[in-house]
């Protein structure tokens, strides 16, 4: 019986299950599929009924939905979009400012430099599965705000990671200029080669073999193609440092002009792809945090801790939007849209408590603070920026 509830055939039943029942949650709370899919991930994990836990298996899948997703996101920006003088200042004013609060904040609560360093690298980071899902979902995705978001996130991954090395290097006390230079150079040659490198080979490659007879023959060939495309990007990325889900958004990008003839239509499979994968993903998000580690004392400083970590990125990101030309509201929509820390902060948060710098209650927080920046952006969007307006009855008409 053990062998069958262990089986990948139940378990990737038993997590599809769980998605279904996040799209009811979240359609009796009128909210985004992503909320319903988080709460029903507590629900079903540690904190509650304990059906499932952070297995390797549900981890694996979960970064297969977030590379899936971060590819099919990809498929609709282009790359000069992304790298603009707007979402390069977005980005690191939105490193530094959410930076000096988390370290504040710890001293304040009483950890010592170690932890506070790393707490500050925690809320520099920008989760953009969860927003850009979001918008995809409302069909934002293409405005002014969305791009801003899209590219300010990926710049900003970047300068995490250099938060990330020289957090590290400060804390074993061997923080070096070279070494921090090193980093960004490697992350952005990655950046500019891969994306080079996928529209100018990669994607005229692919419409050549569209052409030709194999592909009249194999049409799903090409589909095939892109998804060993994303997940070959993915893996690069990791190889230099950066998030997996970085590389296929660039496989993405690379891809977005991509015009076939005789092939299947690839962006309609990795859609359906993403149902699935990026549906457990967002599940798992609920699994990995266990409400149960929380303490009095480290509640309070949870409840501050995302206060902060949602005001610093609202006031770094939504003040140069505005002052790069965006108006009140786009402004606003950057900045709470890159308030959701999501895996990335959870990432930091296991290498601090893995080095021993960040203790067990400190490292839930973390995770705690991650999961909500997560579900208060999709509200905030919902309810606020992207309401919809109901008729109102008048009872004078016709």
């Amino acid at each position: 019986m053990d062998a069958l509830l262990s089986s990948p055939e139940f378990q990737m039943s038993l997590l599809l299950f769980v998605a279904l029942g996040g799209y009811l949650v979240a359609s009796r709370i009128n909210q985004s599929a992503v909320i319903g899919l988080i709460l029903v991930g507590l629900l079903v994990g540690p904190s509650a009924l304990g059906l499932i836990t952070y297995s390797d298996f549900v981890e694996g899948l979960a970064k297969l939905g977030a590379v899936i997703l971060l590819f099919v996101i990809g498929l609709e920006f282009n790359i000069k979009e992304i790298l603009s003088l707007r979402n390069g200042v977005i980005a690191a004013v939105g490193v530094i400012v959410p930076w000096i609060g988390g370290y504040w904040l710890s001293l304040v609560f009483g950890f010592d430099t170690a932890a506070a360093i790393f707490v500050g690298t925690a809320l520099t980071a920008t989760s953009i599965a969860i927003t850009a899902n979001v918008l995809k979902e409302l069909g934002k995705l293409q405005t002014q705000a969305a791009k801003a978001i899209i590219g300010a996130a990926v710049i900003d991954d970047v300068l995490s990671l250099l938060a990330l090395a020289i957090s590290t290097d400060a804390v074993s006390g061997t923080v070096t200029a070279g070494a921090v230079a090193f980093v960004a150079f490697k992350a952005v040659a990655f950046i500019v080669i891969g994306g080079v490198f996928g529209i100018l080979v990669v994607s005229k490659y692919v419409e050549r073999l569209d052409t030709t007879g194999f592909c009249k023959k194999f049409p799903d060939f090409i589909f095939i193609f892109a998804m060993m495309m994303a997940f070959l990007y993915a893996l690069c990325a990791e190889v230099v440092g950066l998030s997996a889900i970085v590389g296929a958004f660039i496989a993405g990008v690379s891809f977005e002009s991509v015009k076939l003839v005789h092939s299947k239509n690839f962006r309609e499979g990795a859609e359906y792809l993403q149902i699935i994968f990026a549906s457990i993903f967002f599940v798992s998000l609920g699994v990995l945090a266990d409400l149960r580690a929380l303490t009095p004392e480290i509640l309070l400083f949870l409840a501050a801790l995302t206060i902060m970590a949602i005001a610093t990125k609202v006031v770094g990101c939504g003040i140069p939007a505005r002052l790069m030309g965006l108006c009140r509201k786009d402004a606003l929509i950057v900045g709470f849209g890159m308030a959701p820390r999501g895996e990335v902060a959870m990432i930091v948060a296991l290498l601090g408590l893995e080095a021993g710098i960040i203790g067990q209650g400190l490292y839930v927080a973390l995770v705690l603070m991650s999961l909500l920046t997560t579900i208060i952006t999709p509200i905030i969007y919902r309810n606020w920026f992207f309401k919809e307006k109901k008729c109102q009855y008048d009872p004078t008409a016709g």
